[in-house]
């Protein structure tokens, strides 16, 4: 093994190492544990104001544990948390500065080896990103979804919010049992449910070759959930000595990999963004096309909510994902790396699927269609997306009035008013929600419907927007326009009435309003006024990158490596 790199702190003679190792005693360390043991940080995203990782610091020990069993020294620290639910105006303003805090901390402090703890939506990429920047051996454990919730008889997810809020618009629910069901669907610690963004997150790092088979779906509340974190605790330290970094895992054919495997079980259009934005990072060249292309040959085999019957409970005891990766060995990269040190082939060798119901087969899939649906045209320059699995199949080839919406609270103001010019064929097109525009690109793109329709029985229509959508939600919402409205993409210059046509199957989004019109349109466009002009917000405004990129800022893009030449002291 070769010279460890927390030795060029702990190793030093002198007063710089003095200084290195006498205040790290005052926590009761002896002083063999710095002559030459692996130094593995325990990235802990734990915070009371994120629940979904309310419980990380017992599987913080359990890391621990395993460090100690393999003969390392673990090193537990903080970064920024981002809690889903709390944070406003939406935790994916703060992904990029979670991920500079991640990257930072991990590089600036005397560690040899990381093990990421993430579950929330944004925990889970933003300490990736900032790792992958680093570029040493990593090793992720995410916090596991929650216990089914249970209300009158039957089981409930977040997927189940959307449907219970229309119903309680409509009258159908009252507000009593509307706030029972609340308490009913978050009955565990762990993450939301269903196949929402933190399990897709948690999917997607499974199929990226950096977790422990089995990773994605073992419950929070499952005593494997904890061994899971300690056989990873030990594993880590293997890493450091066989010098097993990102890089080495994280290639052009585990990217197609984590395309294809998020496709088969139906996660959310959310794994787009993050995707690419650790592409980025990792200095892999990945574009909206590869999503298209990879996920369009694959079927959709998990049959889970908000696509499907099913929730994560059932999914880890039907197999997991090492079921589904088995599943579709013949169609993915098989010999893609990964932290156990072998291939993703030889990982799920002996894997089974336990229920097939829950996960089917390619031969009998759950649906044929899966995936993501890259569409453009002079609406989308650089491209927009849909999930076809969780859209109506009847609104997939459609053409309509645009119902637009300037932003955020010129929707909320109009669209329960009696008087809003609206039908079931019209397209609702709401503007500044994208990067820059809100900012921070919130789940804001499958907008409610317009409470007149509700009350007819209307359960769907066209969406369009340059934001994104829960990876609960579902409906026929186009995502993540590109460019957006607040940077003057043609999305700004939409106004009522103007005819646009989607078309799925041709990949087509087109605002038929000719050139000469949206020229002069442009003209008059006015780029808005923010209202940020110090800190973070500022900074982000400035550099965050269009969602077709990954929305991460310009300047953070490829990664600074692990050298820190300059002492402190």
């Amino acid at each position: 093994m070769k010279k460890l790199r927390s030795q060029n702190w702990f190793g030093k003679k002198g007063k710089d190492g003095f200084i290195y190792r006498a205040w790290m005693k005052n926590q009761g360390t002896p002083h063999d544990e710095f002559e030459g043991k692996p130094v593995i940080g325990i990235c802990n995203t734990w915070s009371e104001l994120t629940p979904c990782n309310g419980h990380f610091r017992d599987l913080a020990e359990s890391v621990k544990k395993g460090v100690w069993e393999a003969g390392g020294f673990p090193l537990e620290f903080p970064v920024m948390s981002l809690g889903e639910t709390l944070i406003k105006p939406t935790a994916m303003l703060y992904r990029n500065l979670a991920s500079m805090d991640a990257e930072e901390s991990i590089r600036a402090n005397p560690i040899d080896g990381v093990v990421l703890l993430g579950g929330c939506d944004k925990t889970t990429p933003s300490i990736l990103m900032g790792a992958t920047s680093v570029d040493l051996p990593t090793i992720f454990v995410s916090g596991g979804p929650m216990l089914n919730g249970k209300y009158r008889g039957r089981d409930i997810g977040t997927t189940d919010i959307w449907r219970f809020s229309e119903a309680n618009r409509r009258g159908e629910m009252s507000q009593d049992e509307f706030m029972t069901a609340e308490a009913c669907m978050c009955r565990s610690q762990g993450h939301c449910a269903v196949m929402g963004t933190a399990s897709t997150m948690a999917c997607m790092v499974e199929s990226l070759g950096l977790t422990l088979p089995e990773n994605a779906a073992i419950p929070a509340a499952d005593s494997r959930r904890k061994v899971l974190a300690q056989m990873s605790g030990r594993r880590i330290v293997e890493m450091v000595k066989e010098d097993l970094v990102v890089s080495k895992i994280l290639t052009r054919e585990a990217f197609e990999n984590s395309i294809m495997l998020n496709a088969a079980v139906g996660g959310s259009t959310n794994f787009v963004i993050h995707l690419l934005a650790i592409a980025g990072r990792a200095g892999i060249k990945l574009d909206l096309e590869d999503f298209d292309k990879f996920s369009s040959k694959i079927p959709l085999l998990a049959n889970l909510q908000p696509s499907g019957q099913f929730m994560m409970e059932e999914f880890f005891y039907a197999g997991g994902l090492p079921a589904v990766i088995k599943e579709l060995l013949p169609l993915i990269n098989k010999n893609a790396l990964t932290v156990t040190g072998k291939t993703i082939g030889e990982n799920v060798a002996r894997s089974e699927n336990f229920n097939d119901k829950v996960i089917a087969s390619v031969a009998k899939p759950f649906k044929k269609d899966s995936g993501i649906a890259v569409v453009k045209g002079n609406l989308a320059e650089n491209g927009a997306i849909i999930k076809p699995n969780a859209a109506t199949p009847a609104l997939m080839v459609h053409k309509g009035k645009a119902v637009v919406f300037e932003d955020i609270e010129d929707f909320k103001a109009k669209i329960d008013d009696p008087a809003l010019e609206v039908d079931e064929t019209c397209i609702l097109v709401l503007k500044n929600v994208g990067p820059k525009g809100y900012p921070g690109m919130p789940e804001v793109g499958n907008m409610g419907m317009p409470k007149k329709l509700l009350d007819k029985g209307v359960t769907d229509m066209i969406r369009i927007s340059d934001g994104r959508m829960s990876g609960t939600a579902f409906g026929t919402v186009i995502l993540h326009v590109s460019p957006e409205a607040a940077a003057g993409g043609n999305l700004a210059l939409v106004e009522n009435g103007d005819l646009i046509e989607l078309d799925v199957p041709k990949r087509k989004l087109q605002l038929h309003v000719s050139d000469a019109v949206l020229a002069e349109r442009k003209k008059k466009w006015k780029a808005p006024d923010l209202g940020y002009n110090r800190g973070y917000v500022k900074l982000y405004i400035d550099h965050v990158e269009q969602s077709h990129l990954g929305t991460d800022l310009d300047f953070l893009r490829g990664k600074s490596g692990k050298e820190v030449k300059r002492d402190s002291h």
